[in-house]
Protein backbone atom coordinates (compact mmCIF):
# COMPACT_ATOMS: atom_id res chain seq x y z
CA UNK A 1 0.00 0.00 0.00
CA UNK A 2 2.62 2.50 0.82
CA UNK A 3 4.67 2.34 -2.86
CA UNK A 4 0.63 2.70 -4.33
CA UNK A 5 0.87 5.84 -1.78
CA UNK A 6 4.18 6.49 -3.03
CA UNK A 7 2.82 6.69 -7.06
CA UNK A 8 -0.08 9.03 -6.03
CA UNK A 9 1.38 11.27 -4.34
CA UNK A 10 4.23 11.35 -7.22
CA UNK A 11 1.50 11.91 -9.61
CA UNK A 12 -0.11 14.80 -7.50
CA UNK A 13 3.18 16.32 -7.27
CA UNK A 14 4.58 15.96 -11.11
CA UNK A 15 1.23 17.49 -11.90
CA UNK A 16 0.96 20.35 -10.07
CA UNK A 17 4.28 20.82 -11.06
CA UNK A 18 4.17 21.22 -14.51
CA UNK A 19 1.15 23.29 -14.40
CA UNK A 20 3.12 25.87 -12.66
CA UNK A 21 5.77 25.85 -14.29
CA UNK A 22 3.69 26.03 -17.44
CA UNK A 23 2.04 29.21 -16.36
CA UNK A 24 5.56 31.10 -16.33
CA UNK A 25 7.32 32.81 -19.24
CA UNK A 26 8.47 30.62 -22.28
CA UNK A 27 12.23 29.99 -22.00
CA UNK A 28 14.47 27.27 -23.38
CA UNK A 29 15.03 26.48 -20.02
CA UNK A 30 11.63 25.87 -19.39
CA UNK A 31 11.16 23.94 -22.31
CA UNK A 32 13.57 21.00 -21.31
CA UNK A 33 12.51 21.18 -17.55
CA UNK A 34 9.00 20.53 -18.03
CA UNK A 35 9.67 16.98 -20.17
CA UNK A 36 12.37 16.09 -17.64
CA UNK A 37 10.00 16.30 -14.90
CA UNK A 38 7.31 14.90 -16.85
CA UNK A 39 9.62 11.63 -17.60
CA UNK A 40 10.78 11.62 -13.65
CA UNK A 41 7.17 11.66 -12.66
CA UNK A 42 5.95 8.58 -15.38
CA UNK A 43 9.72 6.77 -13.58
CA UNK A 44 8.33 7.19 -10.35
CA UNK A 45 4.60 6.04 -11.01
CA UNK A 46 6.00 3.35 -12.79
CA UNK A 47 8.17 2.58 -9.60
CA UNK A 48 5.52 2.47 -6.91
CA UNK A 49 2.80 0.32 -9.19
CA UNK A 50 5.03 -2.72 -9.91
CA UNK A 51 6.50 -2.46 -6.21
CA UNK A 52 2.84 -2.24 -4.90
CA UNK A 53 0.87 -4.23 -7.24
CA UNK A 54 3.46 -6.77 -7.03
CA UNK A 55 4.03 -7.30 -10.17
CA UNK A 56 6.80 -10.28 -11.66
CA UNK A 57 9.93 -9.15 -13.23
CA UNK A 58 9.24 -11.16 -16.01
CA UNK A 59 6.54 -9.13 -16.72
CA UNK A 60 7.77 -5.81 -16.19
CA UNK A 61 10.81 -5.02 -14.10
CA UNK A 62 11.02 -2.00 -12.27
CA UNK A 63 13.04 1.14 -13.03
CA UNK A 64 15.33 0.82 -10.66
CA UNK A 65 15.94 -2.72 -11.41
CA UNK A 66 16.62 -1.85 -15.22
CA UNK A 67 19.18 0.84 -14.04
CA UNK A 68 20.95 -1.53 -11.92
CA UNK A 69 21.44 -4.18 -14.90
CA UNK A 70 22.35 -1.27 -17.22
CA UNK A 71 24.93 -0.22 -14.37
CA UNK A 72 26.24 -3.84 -14.43
CA UNK A 73 26.27 -4.19 -18.15
CA UNK A 74 27.80 -0.95 -19.19
CA UNK A 75 30.19 -3.55 -21.55
CA UNK A 76 27.73 -5.55 -22.75
CA UNK A 77 25.13 -2.82 -24.41
CA UNK A 78 28.53 -0.36 -25.47
CA UNK A 79 29.50 -3.22 -28.21
CA UNK A 80 25.56 -4.04 -28.61
CA UNK A 81 25.82 -0.09 -29.30
CA UNK A 82 28.80 0.12 -31.63
CA UNK A 83 27.15 -3.04 -33.64
CA UNK A 84 23.53 -1.62 -34.18
CA UNK A 85 23.93 2.24 -34.06
CA UNK A 86 27.57 2.45 -35.31
CA UNK A 87 27.91 0.00 -38.04
CA UNK A 88 24.39 -0.90 -38.73
CA UNK A 89 22.29 2.24 -38.81
CA UNK A 90 24.67 5.03 -39.15
CA UNK A 91 26.48 3.52 -42.28
CA UNK A 92 23.01 2.80 -43.93
CA UNK A 93 21.81 5.97 -43.10
CA UNK A 94 24.88 7.74 -44.36
CA UNK A 95 24.52 5.94 -48.14
CA UNK A 96 20.73 5.64 -47.92
CA UNK A 97 20.45 9.48 -47.65
CA UNK A 98 23.64 10.33 -49.60
CA UNK A 99 22.52 8.37 -52.84
CA UNK A 100 18.62 9.88 -52.51
CA UNK A 101 19.89 13.00 -52.60
CA UNK A 102 21.67 12.52 -55.36
CA UNK A 103 19.33 10.61 -57.29
CA UNK A 104 16.61 13.14 -56.21
CA UNK A 105 19.11 15.87 -58.25
CA UNK A 106 19.52 13.51 -60.86
CA UNK A 107 15.36 12.82 -61.16
CA UNK A 108 15.09 17.29 -60.77
CA UNK A 109 17.18 17.18 -63.98
CA UNK A 110 15.17 14.25 -66.15
CA UNK A 111 12.06 13.97 -65.96
CA UNK A 112 11.96 10.40 -67.26
CA UNK A 113 13.29 9.49 -64.24
CA UNK A 114 10.68 11.21 -61.80
CA UNK A 115 7.73 9.47 -63.86
CA UNK A 116 9.86 6.00 -63.89
CA UNK A 117 11.33 5.62 -60.74
CA UNK A 118 8.79 7.55 -58.37
CA UNK A 119 5.99 4.78 -58.54
CA UNK A 120 8.78 2.22 -57.99
CA UNK A 121 10.23 4.16 -55.02
CA UNK A 122 6.27 4.03 -53.30
CA UNK A 123 5.49 0.23 -54.17
CA UNK A 124 9.23 -0.34 -52.41
CA UNK A 125 8.44 1.88 -49.50
CA UNK A 126 4.89 -0.10 -49.17
CA UNK A 127 7.21 -3.38 -48.22
CA UNK A 128 7.20 -4.44 -44.74
CA UNK A 129 11.02 -4.65 -43.54
CA UNK A 130 10.23 -8.42 -41.74
CA UNK A 131 9.56 -9.33 -45.53
CA UNK A 132 12.78 -7.63 -46.82
CA UNK A 133 15.29 -8.34 -43.80
CA UNK A 134 15.37 -12.16 -44.26
CA UNK A 135 16.42 -11.53 -47.91
CA UNK A 136 19.10 -8.82 -47.68
CA UNK A 137 20.70 -10.67 -44.92
CA UNK A 138 21.03 -14.02 -47.04
CA UNK A 139 22.13 -11.83 -49.66
CA UNK A 140 24.86 -9.74 -47.32
CA UNK A 141 25.84 -12.22 -44.81
CA UNK A 142 24.79 -11.82 -41.02
CA UNK A 143 27.35 -9.02 -40.55
CA UNK A 144 26.84 -5.19 -40.11
CA UNK A 145 26.57 -5.09 -43.60
CA UNK A 146 23.15 -6.57 -43.71
CA UNK A 147 21.87 -4.66 -41.57
CA UNK A 148 23.56 -1.67 -43.40
CA UNK A 149 21.44 -2.85 -46.22
CA UNK A 150 18.47 -2.48 -44.57
CA UNK A 151 18.45 0.70 -43.36
CA UNK A 152 19.43 1.62 -46.57
CA UNK A 153 16.05 0.56 -48.61
CA UNK A 154 14.20 2.05 -45.39
CA UNK A 155 15.60 5.15 -45.66
CA UNK A 156 16.32 5.68 -49.33
CA UNK A 157 12.56 6.68 -50.64
CA UNK A 158 11.86 9.12 -47.41
CA UNK A 159 14.58 11.36 -48.43
CA UNK A 160 14.02 10.75 -51.78
CA UNK A 161 10.39 11.83 -51.96
CA UNK A 162 11.18 14.73 -49.82
CA UNK A 163 13.84 16.18 -51.70
CA UNK A 164 12.15 16.09 -54.84
CA UNK A 165 9.57 17.51 -53.28
CA UNK A 166 11.33 20.14 -52.01
CA UNK A 167 13.43 21.11 -55.64
CA UNK A 168 9.93 22.39 -56.77
CA UNK A 169 9.59 24.73 -53.91
CA UNK A 170 10.54 27.57 -55.34
CA UNK A 171 7.59 29.39 -57.43
CA UNK A 172 8.12 30.61 -60.95
CA UNK A 173 8.85 34.15 -59.73
CA UNK A 174 11.93 33.58 -57.98
CA UNK A 175 13.61 31.29 -61.09
CA UNK A 176 12.64 33.79 -63.74
CA UNK A 177 14.59 36.38 -62.32
CA UNK A 178 17.26 34.08 -61.49
CA UNK A 179 17.14 33.39 -65.73
CA UNK A 180 16.45 37.03 -65.95
CA UNK A 181 20.27 37.49 -64.30
CA UNK A 182 21.73 35.12 -66.78
CA UNK A 183 22.14 32.40 -63.97
CA UNK A 184 22.75 28.85 -65.34
CA UNK A 185 20.65 25.67 -64.20
CA UNK A 186 23.25 24.60 -61.79
CA UNK A 187 23.84 28.16 -60.30
CA UNK A 188 20.04 28.54 -59.82
CA UNK A 189 19.81 24.75 -58.49
CA UNK A 190 22.74 25.89 -55.64
CA UNK A 191 22.33 29.22 -55.21
CA UNK A 192 18.08 29.03 -55.46
CA UNK A 193 16.35 25.73 -55.64
CA UNK A 194 18.74 23.82 -52.90
CA UNK A 195 17.97 26.69 -50.07
CA UNK A 196 14.54 26.47 -50.80
CA UNK A 197 14.28 22.42 -50.34
CA UNK A 198 15.82 22.52 -47.24
CA UNK A 199 13.28 22.17 -45.01
CA UNK A 200 11.38 19.47 -46.94
CA UNK A 201 15.35 17.46 -47.11
CA UNK A 202 15.22 17.77 -43.54
CA UNK A 203 12.09 16.51 -42.77
CA UNK A 204 13.45 13.33 -44.60
CA UNK A 205 16.62 13.33 -42.77
CA UNK A 206 14.50 13.25 -39.47
CA UNK A 207 12.14 10.58 -40.79
CA UNK A 208 15.27 8.71 -41.79
CA UNK A 209 16.98 8.90 -38.58
CA UNK A 210 14.27 7.15 -36.55
CA UNK A 211 13.61 4.59 -39.48
CA UNK A 212 17.23 3.67 -39.40
CA UNK A 213 17.72 2.45 -35.96
CA UNK A 214 14.42 0.49 -36.50
CA UNK A 215 15.54 -1.31 -39.29
CA UNK A 216 18.81 -2.31 -37.72
CA UNK A 217 17.13 -3.46 -34.58
CA UNK A 218 14.27 -5.58 -36.51
CA UNK A 219 17.32 -6.91 -38.88
CA UNK A 220 19.19 -8.58 -36.16
CA UNK A 221 16.62 -10.49 -35.26
CA UNK A 222 16.58 -12.19 -38.25
CA UNK A 223 20.37 -13.14 -38.15
CA UNK A 224 23.99 -11.92 -36.85
CA UNK A 225 26.83 -11.97 -34.82
CA UNK A 226 26.44 -12.76 -31.19
CA UNK A 227 26.41 -9.27 -30.74
CA UNK A 228 24.27 -6.62 -31.81
CA UNK A 229 20.76 -4.80 -29.73
CA UNK A 230 18.62 -6.84 -32.03
CA UNK A 231 20.11 -10.09 -31.18
CA UNK A 232 20.50 -9.35 -27.32
CA UNK A 233 16.77 -8.65 -27.26
CA UNK A 234 15.68 -11.62 -28.70
CA UNK A 235 18.28 -13.82 -26.61
CA UNK A 236 17.18 -11.95 -23.74
CA UNK A 237 13.53 -12.45 -23.83
CA UNK A 238 14.19 -16.13 -24.82
CA UNK A 239 16.35 -16.23 -21.42
CA UNK A 240 13.62 -13.92 -19.36
CA UNK A 241 16.40 -11.52 -18.86
CA UNK A 242 13.32 -8.84 -19.07
CA UNK A 243 15.44 -6.05 -17.59
CA UNK A 244 18.54 -6.68 -20.18
CA UNK A 245 15.88 -6.17 -22.86
CA UNK A 246 14.89 -2.74 -21.10
CA UNK A 247 18.48 -1.76 -20.51
CA UNK A 248 18.98 -2.06 -24.63
CA UNK A 249 15.12 -0.31 -24.86
CA UNK A 250 16.81 2.53 -22.86
CA UNK A 251 19.98 2.62 -24.85
CA UNK A 252 18.02 2.41 -28.85
CA UNK A 253 15.95 5.49 -27.19
CA UNK A 254 18.43 7.44 -25.62
CA UNK A 255 20.56 6.69 -29.00
CA UNK A 256 17.41 7.44 -31.31
CA UNK A 257 16.54 10.54 -29.71
CA UNK A 258 20.28 11.71 -29.91
CA UNK A 259 20.23 10.99 -33.50
CA UNK A 260 17.10 13.22 -34.78
CA UNK A 261 18.13 15.96 -31.51
CA UNK A 262 21.33 16.16 -33.63
CA UNK A 263 19.62 16.71 -37.19
CA UNK A 264 17.59 18.98 -35.84
CA UNK A 265 20.33 21.24 -34.64
CA UNK A 266 21.30 21.36 -37.70
CA UNK A 267 18.44 22.14 -39.12
CA UNK A 268 18.15 24.86 -37.29
CA UNK A 269 21.76 26.19 -38.14
CA UNK A 270 21.29 25.90 -41.98
CA UNK A 271 17.00 27.06 -42.42
CA UNK A 272 17.84 30.13 -39.22
CA UNK A 273 15.96 31.96 -42.15
CA UNK A 274 12.74 29.28 -42.20
CA UNK A 275 9.89 30.76 -40.49
CA UNK A 276 9.12 27.84 -38.89
CA UNK A 277 13.08 28.57 -37.27
CA UNK A 278 12.37 31.80 -36.66
CA UNK A 279 8.93 30.87 -34.85
CA UNK A 280 11.34 28.65 -32.32
CA UNK A 281 13.83 31.03 -31.81
CA UNK A 282 10.75 33.46 -30.19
Amino acid sequence: MGWLIFAVVIWIAGWMLNVRLSQLPKSRLLSLIVPVIFGLTLIGIWEGIVRGFEISPILLPTPSAIAIRFAHSTSILWVDFVQTVIKGALSGYIIGCGSAFLLAIAMDRFDFLKRGLLPVGNFVAALPIVGMAPILVMWFGFDWQSKAAVVVVMVFFPVLVNTVQGLQASDAMQRDLMHTYGASKWTTLIKLRLPAAMPFIFNGLKIASTLALIGAIVAEFFGSPIRGMGFRISTSVGQLALDLVWAEIVVAAIAGSTFYGVIALIEKAVTFWHPSQRGRAN
